[in-house]
């Protein structure tokens, strides 16, 4: 259970938890992204299995952790019963993303 779960769960149901809950079950998308880069398109035609497309950031760099296209954390790639995941290193302050959206 989440600490905003817990927080919500605590409170009587006051105002504020009827507030927060309403919006509990909004959809989100969240991206986590290697990195990028630029291709032209007869570079990205000439592309096919097997390729390899050299991204910006260097191995071992963290991964920045986007919700609805908003960059909200940075964390590293970690195998999760034998899936992808990501472990969250450094969450991005609100200043922080008002800093970037200004």
């Amino acid at each position: 259970m989440s600490e905003l779960q817990e927080k919500i769960e605590q409170k009587d149901d006051g105002p504020d938890k009827k507030n927060l809950e309403l919006i509990l079950d909004i959809p989100l998308h969240l991206t986590v992204e290697l990195g990028r880069t630029k291709l032209l398109v007869k570079d990205l035609l000439q592309l096919n299995q097997g390729a390899v497309v050299e991204l910006g950031k260097m191995a071992g760099e963290l991964l920045d952790v986007f919700v609805n296209s908003k960059l909200v954390a940075r964390g590293e790639a970690v195998v999760v019963n034998e899936k992808f995941g990501v472990r969250l290193v450094d969450i991005i302050s609100p200043v922080e993303r008002v800093e970037k959206i200004a």
